[in-house]
């Protein structure tokens, strides 16, 4: 392919340090992503040469509506919005959608095209699986869509539910009484819930019971109208519990399983969560997402470390050494 030359006018000299950085980090960032491409700016002109010039264009107009729309750029967010410009999204869709306003007064938005999926999703549907790695934001933005319909007066409650299940621990080792020692368990969906409510507000809903919060055990033998259910880390849960968590639901609820096939603690391996989407696949108002190592919102290196799995389970799976269930991984330690 021949060298393209592609100018970019920006609106504005007020814009051009949020879009290029305080020292030009956030261009050095660009140019060093796209290595056969050159950056040249003169005012408000972006000129861009290169194979690739039309590609990086679309994304100095990305970043550009980006900033417009009130976004401040930095170097996580340009890295996934360069990804996303190389998936052929369109960035300006995906991290301006407003979930919430926590009480902070901070948006809760989505962070790539896979989370802007799954809250659309949740939004759509009854029943909603998000299944991916850590760090991809499944929980967190599962309760972030849970307060918003709750303040929209869509459902009445919250209730926030895991199995109590961990790597190589026993509730019985754990001090005090059964809710004691189940604490540490539910302890990330209050941490969640704290990111969204103030901690006086969340107290109060908690107190009224308007959320709450409790092992999976706690709901079998209820029917669950009006609510907004999360079960975390369902890939710890049986097929049986699986079973009694999905028929618990009753009307006007709405349902987000979230897990990780790769970390499952069950004695056994025995997960109710793995090759469940075969079996509802066809059932009306039940969607599921995968998510990937794309969609990991926390420290870069956990991208790369997510990655490195996933290519592991994958050649695992090439040569044999799985029977190939989907996102599958490596054993945990």
């Amino acid at each position: 392919m021949s060298d393209t030359q592609v100018k970019v006018l920006v609106p504005g000299n007020h814009l051009m340090v949020g879009l290029l950085g305080q020292r030009d980090e956030l261009l050095r960032l660009v140019e060093s992503a796209f290595s056969g491409v050159s950056v040249h700016v003169r005012g408000n002109e972006i000129t861009v040469e290169g194979a690739e010039a039309e590609l990086v264009a679309h994304l100095f107009e990305e970043l550009v509506l980006l900033l417009e729309q009130g976004q401040h750029l930095e170097e996580a967010s340009v890295l996934r919005t360069i990804d996303m410009v190389r998936a052929d999204e369109r960035p300006s869709k995906v991290l301006t959608a407003e979930v919430l306003r926590s009480k902070r007064g901070r948006a809760v938005r989505p962070k790539t095209s896979g989370q802007k999926r799954y809250v659309d999703a949740i939004r759509d549907n009854i029943i909603t699986f998000g299944v991916g790695p850590a760090g991809t934001g499944k929980s967190w933005l599962a309760v972030a869509m849970a307060v918003y319909a709750l303040q929209a007066k869509q459902v009445d409650r919250i209730i926030l539910t895991r199995p109590a299940v961990e790597a190589g621990e026993r509730l019985g080792f754990l001090p005090g009484d059964l809710m004691a020692k189940i604490d540490p368990y539910l302890r990330p969906l209050y941490d969640a819930l704290y990111d969204m409510v103030d901690p006086e507000g969340a107290q109060r809903l908690l107190d009224r019971g308007t959320v709450e919060v409790a092992p999976l055990a706690f709901m079998r033998g209820r029917t669950l109208n009006n609510s907004f259910i999360i079960l975390d880390e369902a890939q710890n849960t049986t097929p049986e519990q699986m079973k009694m968590f999905l028929t618990r639901i009753g009307f006007g609820s709405r349902a987000v399983i979230t897990g990780d096939v790769t970390q499952v603690d069950i004695a056994g391996g025995r997960s109710g969560l793995l090759g469940l989407e075969k079996v509802l696949t066809g059932i009306d108002g039940l969607a599921w997402v995968w998510l990937s190592s794309r969609d990991v919102v926390r420290h870069r290196i956990v991208q790369d470390i997510v990655s490195a799995y996933e290519r592991a389970a994958s050649a695992d799976v090439a040569t044999g050494g799985t029977d190939g269930d989907r996102a599958s991984g490596p054993e945990p330690g």
